[in-house]
């Protein structure tokens, strides 16, 4: 069971009490006042979050900034909860985010993942030049990276349909924490998906990895539920599976992968969402024609810089109860005794020059619906 440290109400209505009357809310207290600041609030009809966020109102940011984030929530279809613990937005699927199968690529779903994540942290107030950093992360340079990736999309929207997501995050061990994620088809009410991550604390300065240290956890856990919320509640569940390693020699390989510029994300290195379309390059024809993807669990090991090359392998995974199908002695997909139609594989992502490993990843597919 995880352990929590949270500010209670009576911490933050008092914090809430400094900053209508000194002026000062911790790091945020350097800002600019701006004009709005001068509005008021009555602490007793504050929740504890909206006590939060009504003094980082208060004490205020640029005036520009602020009139561009305005702006931008409203035009949003998306908000924190009535409990200001998790965040809701919805989206329209674009012409532009459908796949071959006609509907949203695995891509697209990865993508709209990280747009939630970041608009919940940009909602609660943290940083909008980056990925949700708190204001000490940035004093520190500190930056998020994504340590593990799980997804399993159910059925996968088409174009011009309405999705809503949900997601949250809570701490998770003394360097990481973890944000989930549940995927409804707004017409039906339906869930579609699940998801869930663990991201780790890095240096930006020196790229390695930090403990999350008591200050930066008060600034995000006031945001987190109170007990333990998971999007994958069942024991045993997928998201827990370990990655075996794909060893040589390996059946299907894409070689020589580089990153364009546009795969570049903010933190100065390559997006995550970009390892899923290089991991989905080594894939079977035979497969892709036939089934689509279910689920994708990726750990991320090493850091992908612009200049580096990369080799995606792909192999059946061998696991208990499974049957081979083939010719001539070669496995070209991996089947479970209880579910003909659903195949397994393992995902090697590696630097073409010496080897290292970047990225190690397990997939499952099933038939494509008729």
């Amino acid at each position: 069971m995880l352990k929590f440290s949270y500010c209670n109400a009576t911490d933050l209505n008092q914090a809430l009490v400094q900053c209508r009357f000194a002026g000062s809310f911790g790091p945020l207290s350097s800002r600019r006042r701006s004009p709005r600041a001068a509005v008021s609030f009555s602490r007793s009809n504050l929740t504890p979050i909206q006590a939060v966020l009504s003094c980082q109102q208060q004490v205020g940011s640029d005036p520009v900034e602020s009139e561009l984030g305005s702006l931008a929530d409203r035009l949003r279809l998306g908000g924190l909860t009535e409990d200001g613990l998790s965040y809701k937005e919805k989206f329209i699927i674009r012409c532009y985010e459908v796949g071959i199968n006609k509907t949203a690529t695995i891509e697209t779903i990865a993508n709209l993942l990280q747009e939630v994540g970041g608009n919940h942290a940009q909602s609660v107030g943290f940083s909008r030049d980056g990925f949700a950093t708190s204001p000490t992360m940035r004093k520190l340079h500190l930056i998020w990276v994504t340590a593990r990736m799980h997804i399993e999309v159910y059925k996968y929207p088409a174009w011009s349909d309405v999705i809503e997501i949900e997601t949250w995050c809570q701490n998770e061990g003394r360097i990481g924490t973890r944000r989930d994620w549940i995927l409804k088809d707004v017409a039906t009410g339906e869930v579609i998906g699940r998801a869930t991550s663990k991201w780790v604390m890095m240096n930006e300065d020196t790229r390695r990895l930090q403990k999350v240290s008591d200050d930066v956890k008060e600034e995000y856990l006031v945001f987190c539920p109170r007990e333990p919320r998971l999007a994958f509640p069942e024991e045993n569940n997928k998201s827990l599976k370990k990655i075996s390693k794909l060893e040589d020699p390996v059946q299907y390989s894409r070689l020589g992968l580089m990153p364009r510029r546009a795969d570049l994300d903010m933190n100065q290195h390559v997006n995550n969402v970009t390892y899923i379309g290089w991991v989905l390059e080594s894939m079977p024809e035979e497969i892709v024609d036939t089934h689509e993807l279910q689920t994708i669990t990726l750990d991320y090991r090493r850091e992908c810089q612009r200049d580096d090359v990369v080799d995606s392998l792909t192999g059946p995974e061998l696991v208990e109860g499974s049957k081979i199908h083939g010719t001539n002695g070669s496995a070209t997909a991996i089947t479970r005794e209880d579910d003909l139609d659903c195949h397994q594989f393992l995902h090697l992502l590696r630097l073409s020059s010496d080897g290292q490993e970047i990225n190690r990843g397990r997939t499952e597919w099933r038939k494509k619906p008729t």
